[in-house]
């Protein structure tokens, strides 16, 4: 049982350090130099992990992520997102819980783009709360969906976070995009379906007399300017690889080189514009760079320690269902939830998840789907969820955690049903994947 000590003293180590307010990367790199010390001596050992983490942020298949990014980043600063919620919130006027729908749509976008469901949170949190508030919302559909957003963001083509994943679990991030869709849409009918009855039931949770509703013409009007050509990057980037054009690095730099001209098309195109979206594209990408680095020592440090061994063979002399085991995995990501963002969760988790997964015969793109939308509920999930936490300091001041977790519920509950019925059927994922893999 030594794997298990050394296990404990990692996986440990880890956790203090990040729960003491150490950045990820600085947390794993610690981390990993600790072991290569203890366990193989240092010297060429260090040598070796230092080319490592190089080799593994230089690889071709990461070259989506910043590209993703780029592209998120133009059409906000070139104001394109903001005038796309404009328009869809004009189509939405006739629909019941018409800024909770709103908010649901535009917070999606802004987390796919930028890939931090937290960061998001707290923006619209400042942005889009004070408006609801002052339209008489009631802050269960005002607050849930701001948090439910990042979920479904996280389903939506193009999704960094999706990318990030692929490339942690060494999967097709190509597969990964594609077998989010139908997951992504159960959830979205899930939200929107329980918005609307929860405004029609509560005529008071969410008013439509103060709203200022348009006419169907300047509705359509505004679709076809603002929302329309949007549909440009959508095909550059998820159609291309439906339809077998281009692979993920070709569609993200088509989507990244769409943004551009949708941008000059609009006449928003400037030096300044284009400065702004290159430095906010540099420094989220370097952070996600430097936290795979250190993942990727840390990940070596558990196979050289026999703790990967140790743990397979731990949860196969268990005699309960493989249901289980994928029931309890989706526990421990819950749990972690509480203190630890999405991507500190993956890369703890994948490197023990991913074999058990591959040794039970589980298609790992179906897990992976399963850890996505697992990993935006841990973080909305009472009592101590980062989101709920981000939500009361970005909610009014008289906002007790009550009202958050009354607001996070149903949002959790809809999570929760989406992953018991992709376990139940599979297939909902793994056809799509088959499809996909026959081209």
């Amino acid at each position: 049982m030594e794997w298990l000590f050394t296990f404990c003293a990692i996986l440990g180590g880890l956790l203090i350090l990040m729960m003491i307010g150490m950045p990820i990367a600085f947390a794993f790199l610690l981390v990993t130099s600790v072991g290569v010390f203890l366990l193989q001596g240092g010297g060429n050992a260090f040598q070796q992990q230092i080319i490592s983490m190089i080799s593994s942020v230089s690889s071709f298949a990461l070259v989506p992520i910043p590209l993703f990014i780029l592209m998120g980043t133009v059409l906000w600063h070139s104001n394109i997102g903001k005038q796309a919620i404009e328009a869809l919130d004009k189509l939405l006027g006739r629909l019941p819980g018409r800024l909770s729908l709103l908010t649901m749509a535009s917070g999606s976008v802004f987390s796919a783009l930028s890939g931090s469901t937290m960061a998001n949170t707290a923006l619209l949190g400042k942005l889009l709360l004070p408006q609801m508030e002052q339209r008489g919302y009631s802050r269960d559909l005002s607050m849930g969906p701001i948090m439910a957003a990042g979920g479904l963001a996280m389903m939506i083509p193009p999704s960094a976070i999706a990318v990030v994943l692929a490339s942690i679990a060494k999967l097709s991030i190509a597969k990964i995009l594609i077998a989010a869709i139908i997951p992504g849409l159960m959830m979205a009918a899930g939200y929107v379906l329980y918005i609307v009855v929860r405004s029609m039931a509560d005529s008071k949770a969410a008013p439509t007399g103060s709203e200022t509703l348009s006419t169907w013409s300047e509705a359509l009007s505004a679709m076809a300017r603002n929302l329309l050509p949007l549909g440009i990057i959508i095909f550059s980037v998820t159609g291309l690889i439906i339809l077998g054009i281009a692979t993920p690095t070709e569609a993200a730099a088509m989507g990244a080189l769409s943004s551009f001209l949708l941008a000059a098309l609009y006449r928003r195109l400037s030096v300044r514009m284009m400065i702004d979206s290159l430095m906010d594209t540099m420094r989220i990408s370097i952070m996600m760079f430097a936290i795979l680095a250190g993942a990727l020592g840390f990940s070596q440090i558990l196979a050289y320690s026999g703790a990967t061994t140790g743990l397979l063979g731990a949860v196969f002399s268990w005699d309960v269902q493989p249901t289980l085991v994928i029931v309890s995995m989706m526990l421990v990501v819950l749990v972690l939830g509480c203190f630890m963002d999405q991507i500190a969760i993956m890369l703890i988790t994948f490197p023990f998840f991913l074999p058990i997964i591959n040794s039970l015969g589980y298609n790992p793109i179906w897990f992976a789907i399963l850890m996505l939308i697992n990993l935006e509920t841990a973080l909305m999930t009472p009592p101590l969820g980062l989101l709920l936490v981000i939500m009361k300091g970005a909610a009014p001041a008289d906002t007790s955690f009550g009202d958050i977790y009354k607001a996070a519920l149903p949002f959790v509950v809809i999570n929760i049903l989406v992953i018991a019925l992709l376990i139940a059927f599979p297939e909902m994922i793994t056809i799509p994947i088959a499809a996909l893999s026959a081209r």
